[in-house]
């Protein structure tokens, strides 16, 4: 007498699970504060000058059970890359190296994601600099997933990544004997749960994404 009731449930329950769509990916939004992009280059043979980069912006689509589906926008603003000297920021900013007033930013989209392990995975994507695309795979690992102890209390994933690059790749060419071709890039980001942030092909027609990409609310202080 009590099967056909069992099974009326079972199979309702069935409808009901089927009819819940899979979780999608979280979206969130680059943190300018603490996202920080390191360069190392050699200078002449005698050493590697390294410089930082801070305010990128961005937009990440991240599921840690699926890194296939991450989907990657990050833009730098190169005009902020510094060697610790005045002189050299110029230098390196000047038109004949980053052209950095005519193109003021780099710009990284990611096109497919291979997962290395549950924490570890290369970002394969295109790198635009000085209006030149070419392909740069970065290697990423992810060290958290959680909310921040401290208020707002926002939920907060953490990336390491690395990668190099040809600078001459990017038309970058100038003063070879005194800078070399790779550069050695260190990157460590965070991102915080956002429901505004807005992928480039996202947003309305004839806007263009800037370094206020929308959906990048204000960070906190430290």
């Amino acid at each position: 007498m009590h099967i056909l009731p069992r099974l009326a449930l079972s199979t309702c329950l069935l409808v009901l699970l089927q009819a819940v769509p899979a979780m999608a990916a979280e979206r969130f939004a680059l943190d300018p504060v603490h996202t920080r992009v390191m360069v190392a280059i050699d200078h002449a043979g005698y050493s590697r000058a390294i410089g930082t980069v801070s305010g990128s912006t961005g937009v990440l689509e991240f599921d840690p059970a699926d890194w296939r589906q991450a989907r990657l926008e990050a833009r730098v603003p190169l005009q902020r890359l510094d060697f610790g000297d005045a002189a050299w920021n110029r230098a390196v900013a000047a038109a004949n190296l980053l052209d950095a007033d005519r193109v003021p930013e780099a710009v990284f989209v990611s096109t497919h994601v291979e997962p290395v392990s549950d924490d570890e995975a290369i970002v394969h994507g295109q790198l635009t600099l000085r209006g030149v695309s070419r392909p740069l795979a970065l290697q990423v690992r992810m060290n958290a997933l959680k909310r921040t102890p401290l208020p707002p209390f926002r939920r907060t994933a953490g990336f390491s990544a690395t990668g190099t690059l040809s600078r001459s790749d990017f038309g970058i060419d100038a003063w070879p004997s005194m800078i070399g071709d790779a550069v050695e890039l260190r990157i460590e980001a965070e991102a915080f749960a956002s429901r505004t942030a807005r992928f480039g092909d996202e947003m309305a027609p004839g806007t263009a994404p800037a370094a206020s990409t929308p959906g990048v609310e204000p960070a906190p202080a430290r």
